[in-house]
């Protein structure tokens, strides 16, 4: 820990300038210097980190979990593919090749859609009446 001039004490752990995230208890020491007057320049140079990153912990109210980025995947391709054509495991193959160079045996794609096909049948079967 080092003493600050203020007679505050700040943990000094990992603070290694381009370290990617600081550690909670540190985040939690910023939020407790702002609330004393601290600004964004001075825990930036304290802690070791970009402005932008501080401000970014205040703006949040401390840390938070890492939010994954919403894209699709390779499999929302495929699910979408085997609805629209019924099921057909070998046209959902052939688009692949076609469209993507993905070359796999239609046993493989078989496997990976069996649990799907569960799903088609139950809509099929819903529908009825």
């Amino acid at each position: 820990m080092m003493t600050m001039d203020s007679g505050h004490s700040v943990p000094r752990g990992s603070m290694t300038q381009g370290e990617e995230m600081l550690q909670p208890d540190e985040v939690a020491a910023m939020m407790r210097l702002h609330g004393i007057g601290w600004g964004a320049k001075r825990l930036a140079r304290e802690f070791g980190c970009a402005r932008n990153t501080v401000r970014r912990y205040l703006r949040q109210g401390g840390t938070t979990a890492f939010r994954q980025p919403a894209r699709r995947s390779a499999l929302d391709w495929l699910r979408e593919r085997f609805f629209r054509h019924g099921g057909n495991a070998d046209v959902i193959r052939q688009e692949l090749a076609a469209e993507h160079g993905v070359v796999l045996s239609l046993r493989h794609v078989e496997r990976r859609v069996a649990g799907w096909r569960r799903e088609l049948k139950a809509q099929a079967r819903a529908r009825r009446r």
